[in-house]
């Protein structure tokens, strides 16, 4: 078993003014913390959806674990072959190299604390979802990047019966 040994000197602050905010609704992405500011111990972000909006499509990771907390709403979640629902107050994580997606439940609104550990410099990435969302790059430019930001693209039969 490995141990991740963060190395940061201090507390990781960051008021809710003060970060970058991603989008605009129906999904907005509030960037919190990145990998190089927690000594690579984690990255987190909060995404809020609106109306039954779409979130991740399905992927993976290779090296980290990723943690779901429903802040807020009702959500559904890949979970490897399976879709779950979520509820405030709930928590998923899903181990590396599951595949997993989410997307607020239809026709209702989700709020969701994520957390990726060991970190993974994601900020970038989320800038880069923008440009994607915008029009200045094309989709397939993630591709490009998907090692990157240890975020491998998958197809998943479930999710998308799920979500039709």
């Amino acid at each position: 078993m490995s141990l991740v040994m963060p190395k940061f000197d201090d507390s990781v602050i960051v008021r809710s003014a003060e970060a970058e905010i991603i989008g605009r609704a129906p999904t907005t992405i509030r960037l919190l913390a990145d990998s190089s500011s927690t000594g690579g111990a984690l990255s987190t972000h909060r995404v809020s959806l609106t109306n039954g909006a779409n979130g991740a499509s399905p992927h993976h990771h290779s090296n980290s674990a990723e943690l779901f907390y429903m802040l807020d709403g009702t959500a559904q979640l890949l979970s490897g072959e399976q879709v779950v629902t979520a509820e405030r107050g709930d928590l998923v994580i899903v181990p590396p190299g599951l595949a997993h997606a989410f997307a607020a439940a239809p026709g209702e609104d989700a709020d969701i604390l994520i957390v990726i550990t060991p970190g993974v410099e994601r900020f970038e990435y989320f800038r880069h979802l923008e440009r994607i969302a915008y029009g200045k790059v094309p989709p397939e430019s993630l591709l490009e990047v998907q090692e990157l930001y240890d975020t491998y693209f998958l197809n998943s039969t479930t999710w998308n019966n799920a979500r039709s």
